[in-house]
Order: C-alpha cells, then sequence, then structure tokens
C-alpha cells in the first residue's frame, strides 16, 4: 500500500518540474477578485471543468495524474484518494519550485499565469514552491557581508 505513494512520487516531481522549470517569470495577481468556489469531483471532472482533454500519465489507487494544455500552457493535473496523501505529495513537491492552485485532494502544477487562469475556472487557492536562485537575482540572500 505505502510503496505505491513514494515510488510515484519522483515521476510526478520530475513531470512537474519539467512544466514548471526553477523561477518562472512573471507578475500574477490578476484574477484574484473572480474566483469560483472550488471545484471537486474526478480527474475527468476537473479536467473538463479546465477544458481539458488530460493525457493520463499514472493510475494508481492514492493517485491519478494527467498532463493537460500544450507548449506553454502546460499543466499536471493530479487527483488524490486523501487529504494527507494529497498535502504530503505537495510539501514534497514545493521542494522543487513551481507553482500550485490546491483544491479539494487535487492539485494543478505549472506556470505562474497558467495555473492563476485555471483558478478562474477551478476555483482553489495558489501556494508556490521554494525559489531555488538558479541564476534569478531577487530573493535568496542569506546574510552575506563584506
Amino acid at each position: 500500500m505505502r510503496l505505491t505513494r513514494p515510488m510515484l512520487a519522483p515521476a510526478a516531481l520530475a513531470a512537474a518540474l519539467a512544466l514548471t522549470g526553477c523561477g518562472a517569470d512573471g507578475d500574477g495577481g490578476d484574477g484574484r477578485d473572480a474566483v469560483p468556489a472550488t471545484a471537486t469531483g474526478s480527474l475527468e471532472h476537473l479536467a473538463a471543468e479546465a477544458e481539458c482533454t488530460p493525457d493520463l500519465q499514472t493510475d494508481a489507487d492514492t493517485i491519478r495524474q494527467a498532463l493537460c494544455g500544450t507548449g506553454d500552457e502546460k499543466y499536471v493535473l493530479a487527483t488524490f484518494s486523501t487529504d494527507r496523501g494529497q498535502r504530503e505529495w505537495i510539501n514534497t513537491a514545493k521542494d522543487y519550485g513551481g507553482y500550485y492552485l490546491v483544491g479539494r485532494k487535487w492539485v494543478a502544477v505549472g506556470h505562474e499565469d497558467v495555473v492563476a487562469d485555471l483558478r478562474g475556472r477551478l476555483g482553489g487557492t495558489l501556494e508556490q514552491g521554494v525559489r531555488h536562485g538558479g541564476g534569478g537575482h531577487s530573493g535568496g540572500h542569506t546574510g552575506h557581508g563584506g
């Protein structure tokens, strides 16, 4: 039972990283006023609400994960069997950076503007992963003296 989640997490994280990169650009902030009630349901139902034809990548008891969109509009949509499983997945994934739209037992991971746009269709809460200083220069100094 528990072996499934640890084995799926690396694949899910790799997909999330491939889609979000570390340090996505964007201004964010649009669309915060008109957020609908947070959507619920199966992966297929959420994908329909998001106007996506899901490309199923993982279909397991604890997590179902699909790719949606094309090009820069790509994102990962995942549903979870438990709230705890979802939170553990998000907490682990956030170490790799990225932007997360979080609903009840589901998450969408993609570029900041993509998840902000999805929020207008699915509701949810926006969360941001840890920013790693891979070449960016804002944020990330931890006391350097001279």
